[in-house]
């Protein structure tokens, strides 16, 4: 068995490479909606989500996706990836093959990958995932039987048919890397073994991660949040400088450019696809004012990014020793 987090041990000196010309990960969101009403999750919140401007788009168009991967063409290097995963579930835009075999014969990204919850996985599904050449897929398990799904998730399923469909995918996927994971805070001991036995020999990586409370101004309420360790389980370790803003953005389904894939409110949003390039939005002055913000350490007086609990539990990347050097620079 595979022991994998989603996070890559083998990272570029961020401090060494600063300013980017071009980001290292562009994230897309296929759609900004999900079948699931996970506790851990804002689009839980089914009434939250809909009072907010910008949310409950769903499914992103074609026309759009293929506007942003033209853009992208207009960057002097590739993505290393791109990343189609945001706020909502991939598998519920029908197009999501379409896209990555369309990113994929555009060349504009080392690797492609997506995280999905497969619950939507069906045979013809995973075949098309297959065949569209993603580099990697993700998927999110929520427990180990259905009634463990009707409770933390609120969604019915069949568990027994949506592991076959894993399965299937994992037994076909040819040189795609299957990554499973799930959250162990809201699962019993026995849940917990039960996952790596059952998901350990289908997956080529596997890991439990645990709840954390990293969307921004988003109250967990039906869920407590573990304190003790971070999302990998690795110490807390809070810094001032968000690493993510110097070499990622996103792009959400209605093609409003954000400064941060935890942009759930839309509250960081920098412009539209439709009326301003993603070169023009990276090298633009928002984006810079933003990194100048963290590179001042003024990041705990910012109304969204101040209580930011991923610079705390979710930190990949530690910059803050460089600020004064990194701020010259940019």
């Amino acid at each position: 068995m595979n022991y994998e987090t989603r996070i890559s041990q083998n990272r570029t000196r961020l401090e060494k490479v600063i300013p980017l010309c071009t980001p290292f990960v562009l994230f897309v969101d296929p759609c900004d909606t999900c079948n699931f009403q996970c506790k851990f999750c804002p689009n839980g919140d089914r009434k939250a989500m809909k009072q907010i401007p910008g949310r409950g788009h769903g499914p992103m168009t074609m026309e759009t996706f293929t506007k942003i991967v033209d853009n992208v063409s207009d960057f002097p290097d590739k993505l290393k990836v791109l990343r189609l995963f945001k706020d909502g579930e991939p598998l519920m835009n029908k197009h999501l093959p379409e896209m990555i075999k369309y990113a994929k014969n555009k060349k504009i990204a080392e690797s492609i990958d997506t995280t999905t919850n497969g619950s939507l996985l069906t045979r013809k599904m995973s075949d098309a995932l297959i065949e569209s050449g993603i580099n990697q897929i993700n998927i999110s398990i929520e427990g180990t039987s259905s009634q463990e799904y009707k409770e933390f998730a609120r969604y019915t399923l069949d568990f027994n048919i949506m592991y076959d469909n894993i399965k299937y995918l994992y037994e076909n996927k040819g040189d795609c890397h299957l990554l499973i994971k799930i959250n162990e805070d809201v699962i019993s001991k026995e849940s917990k073994q039960r996952f790596l036995d059952l998901f350990g020999p289908i997956s080529d990586g596997i890991s439990t991660e645990h709840v954390v409370s990293c969307w921004p101004t988003f109250d967990l309420k039906e869920v407590t949040p573990n304190d003790n360790v971070g999302i990998y389980g690795q110490p807390i370790n809070e810094v001032l400088v968000c690493p993510y803003v110097f070499y990622s953005f996103a792009v959400n389904s209605d093609g409003a450019i954000s400064v941060c894939f935890l942009d759930w409110k839309r509250e960081l949003v920098i412009g539209n696809i439709n009326d301003i390039s993603l070169k023009e939005a990276w090298n633009g002055n928002a984006m810079k004012e933003y990194q100048t913000m963290f590179l001042s350490g003024v990041r705990k007086e910012h109304f969204f990014c101040g209580n930011c609990r991923q610079m705390s539990h979710g930190m990949p990347d530690n910059i803050d020793q460089y600020r004064d050097i990194l701020l010259q620079k940019i």
